[in-house]
Parts: C-alpha cells; structure tokens; sequence
C-alpha cells in the first residue's frame, strides 16, 4: 500500500451470514467499492460471523457467491487474504479476548454483575420517574467487598465499556455534524457472562486493526456510533491500532411499500431472487444506485464503470430512499437492451437449462437458433428469465409441447380454429419457407380472402404455434421454428 490519502483509503463490508442476502446489503456492498475504487483504495470483505446461533455456513457460501454474480471484486477477505486475517470474526477469538484483558486492566472497562430482572427493574423505575432508561453505572465503582459478594452468590459477569462523560461530535460525510449526550450513551455491554464478544467490541477492533478509514454503513447503525468513536479512543490508549478514528457516513435507510423500512421478509428484499429471475447485475446494481446517489440530475442508465468515475460521498442523499420494483425492472430492461445479440444470447443459456430447454451442452443448431432469435425478444426483455417465456416453444419437444389453457380459451375458439385451418391450408402450399414468404401468403389467405382484422387473424395462429398470446413477431417465429414444426402445430390447433 502506498503513501498519500488517496491509496491510504480503506473501507470495509461486514455482512452476517445469516439467511438470505438482501438489496439493503447490496446497496452497502456497492457504496463501499465504489467508494474504494474511485479513490483508488482498498476494499475489505469481511465476515460478522459471531453470532453462532444464526449463523450457517450455507449462507456464508451464499454471500461470496452473491458478491461474484454482483461483480462486487474485493482485495482482502475470504478465498482472497490480506496482512490483515483472517477475515471471518469466529477465527479471531482470541484478539478480541486479549483486547477486552487490555481495556479491563486500563480501567476503560469493568466487570457489571447485574442480573437481567435487576436491569429491568431499574429501567422500569427510571420510565416511572420520567428518566431515560439505560444502563445507570451501578457496577462502575465496586468495591472489593461488593464484587467478593456477588461472586459469592455464583453471579458471572459482563464486560462493559466505561463510556465517556463529555459530548460526543463527529462530521458525518453524508449527515454533516452530529452531537450525541453522554446522558443519552450509557455504558455497554463488550463481553458476554459465558466470554462471547458481542458486535460492538469486535466490529471497532477489526476496524482498528484492518486500519478502516472509513465506514460507510446503513443510517439504522447511527446510533451506535458515539459508542464506538469512544472505544475507538480507548483502542488507541491501549495501543490497538493505529489511533485514528474512521469517518462515518451513514447510508440513507431503503424504504418498501408504505415507506417502512424495507426488511428480509419483504419480498422485493431477497437479493437471490434477482439473480435467479434473470436480472443482470449491472442493471441491479444501476438500480441500487439511485437508492440515495445520482449520477447526473437528468441521467438514470449508467455502468459500473461510470459510477466508479463519477462517485463522491458527498453526492449521497441522506433522505430515505424507496424500492419502487417497477423502476427496478425498468433500468435492468435498458440494460438488457444494451447487449449485443450474441451477449444476449450466451445470457440467456442457463435459464433455458434450468427450464429444461437445453440439454447442458448446447448444440450448433441450437446457438444459431438463439443468435436468430434474439433480435426477436431484445427489445421487449425486461430479464434474462423472460426468454423462457418468450423462445421456450423453439426448443420444446413436440412431444411436451403445450398451448396456454387460459390463451387457447380465449383465441381457439370455433372462430379461431377456423382460421388456424386457414392459416394451415395456406403455409402447406409455401414453396420458400422464410419470413417474407411466410407474411404475404398468411396476409393474402387470411386478411384479403376472409376480411379478417389483423389482431382476429395473426392472434389465433400465434398461439397455435408459440402457445401463448404473446411472443415474438409471429411471421420470424414460424421461420425460426420451420416447416414441419409450423405446419405440426397448426394441425394439432385446429383440432
């Protein structure tokens, strides 16, 4: 790492792995590198991995998994290392109990021995008396008479942290100057009774170890914040770190429908259902962008690229930002109009796979078909698994072919098999199976010959030979999926 401010930046993203990834998560993980490579920093991917009894080492897998699909590269972290592992927090136990000896023994600590009924009741007290509720330092100044007697009653202790008494400021970079009251911090917890370190010890020693200089986080977290500036402080007192206290920047909150804040079990939160439903990353990633920064006033669409060039901490709104799933869609639309056809077409692949369409080794025949197909559906995808939809009756057996119940009902009707009979009786007389051919002969025998009103004349065949009222251009479809099929299809629709 090199000298000067602007390789010295370091950030950091510290998901749990517990359950699904969500876009609030994503949000964070994209604000943070872009952040890093704007200023050319580094970029730290660690995992909060203490909380043993939700934590899974599936959802561990999942979170590198998601970050590799996003594109999210990081420079230290898991399956890539760094001076300064390891970066998953159950392999550091034993710094964080050397750290919680050290603020103990430098009186920046102490042990509390009260007992959960007793804490309760002095809140309760406190609420009745019109007084904050909190911790109220009453294991602060023990003395030994007293801490020989609740030992002797078998009580284990907690670590607290021994808060300052003065206000605590710092210069948010996406708040500005916030002031937190002594009165309104009271001292906390750092180490279980049972030895566990609990988050807000491990999280500000990593910090300070890894020499984080900036910590870029969700504004729910706020909160926490004086607490830490004041560990941080007595990190360096004891010589953990480099002294330096990171600047903050808290995230705007990602709001849902009715403007509460958007959790896990909201379903346009499960960041794996993008992925699997055929988002592009890019287009997700675009998308989770506008969740508080802006590019340009008059610019939605950008790439990754662009947003790395162009990102600044202080372009970031504080206000909260709401998922709208439509504009989501939309953004990834344009960006999926943005591939070149041969892109789109290698994209598409393995939804087709996971549909059962293709085989896993895609044949000549079928990539050229897909290479022609493209062009069809290009501008009417809104995600990848829409071609599923779209192509799936250029791939499907005959024998598994199938026609939408709900579409034959409505276009397959007396009426509608008659004109799929005419439409039959004119394409088994085509001598050149291509789409001109096609176009003028169903035109001539269907629109010039039964006076047919386009919509009451294409609608019907469509969905003889797609399945569905809605695909792409039907005179490239029947081209694409030829002859024999065509002609099949049109017989088995008319009955």
């Amino acid at each position: 790492m090199t000298d000067g401010p602007v390789a010295a930046v370091r950030v950091r993203f510290c998901p749990s792995p517990t359950g699904n990834p969500h876009v609030g998560l994503a949000r964070a993980a994209l604000f943070n590198w872009a952040f890093a490579r704007n200023l050319g920093g580094t970029f730290v991917f660690r995992i909060e991995d203490t909380d043993e009894a939700r934590n899974t080492e599936e959802s561990y897998r999942t979170l590198l998994e998601v970050m590799r699909w996003l594109g999210l590269d990081w420079d230290e972290g898991p399956e890539v290392g760094g001076e300064y592992g390891p970066y998953r927090q159950s392999q550091r136990y034993d710094i964080y109990a050397g750290v919680a000896s050290r603020l103990l023994d430098a009186k920046r600590a102490y042990h509390c021995y009260c007992s959960p009924t007793e804490l309760a009741e002095r809140n309760e007290q406190a609420r009745k008396e019109g007084r904050t509720p909190g911790y109220d330092g009453h294991c602060r100044q023990l003395t030994d008479e007293q801490v020989a007697a609740y030992q002797g009653e078998g009580r284990e202790p907690v670590l607290r942290f021994r808060m300052p008494d003065s206000t605590i400021t710092f210069d948010d970079l996406v708040r500005g100057e916030i002031s937190f009251d002594s009165a309104h911090v009271p001292d906390y917890v750092l180490v279980r009774a049972n030895g566990h370190p609990l988050y807000t010890l491990v999280n500000p020693v990593d910090d300070a170890l890894m020499r984080i200089t900036h910590v870029l986080r969700g504004e729910d977290l706020l909160s926490s914040t004086p607490r830490q500036i004041a560990l941080y402080d007595a990190l360096a007192e004891i010589g953990v770190g480099t002294g330096e206290v990171p600047a903050f920047g808290h995230l705007p909150t990602v709001t849902g429908q009715g403007n509460k804040k958007l959790s896990k079990r909201d379903p346009e939160s499960n960041l794996l259902s993008y992925r699997d439903n055929g988002f592009l990353p890019e287009g997700l990633l675009n998308y989770l962008a506008l969740l508080g920064w802006a590019i340009a006033e008059d610019r939605d669409i950008f790439t990754m690229d662009e947003m790395v060039q162009k990102f600044s901490i202080d372009r970031v709104n504080p206000n909260a930002a709401r998922f709208d799933l439509k504009k989501c869609e939309a953004v990834n639309a344009a960006h999926v109009r943005a591939l070149p056809i041969d892109e789109l077409a290698a994209r598409v692949v393995p939804y087709l796979q996971a549909a059962g369409l293709l085989e896993a080794r895609v044949t000549d025949e079928q990539r050229a078909t897909l290479i022609a197909a493209a062009p069809l559906i290009h501008e009417r995808m809104t995600t990848l698994g829409d071609a599923v939809h779209m192509l799936g009756f250029l791939f499907v057996p005959e024998a598994d072919f199938v026609i939408d119940p709900d579409d034959s009902a409505k276009l397959l009707d007396a009426d509608g098999i008659a004109v799929v009979r005419a439409a039959y009786g004119a394409l088994s007389e085509l001598q050149a199976w291509d789409t001109s051919s096609i176009e003028v002969a169903l035109r001539a025998r269907l629109i010039d010959e039964l006076a047919l009103k386009p919509r009451h004349a294409f609608g019907p065949v469509r969905v003889a030979v797609t399945g569905h009222r809605i695909s792409p251009p039907l005179f490239e479809s029947l081209e694409l999926l030829g002859r024999g099929r065509s002609l099949a299809r049109l017989r088995l629709g008319s009955g």
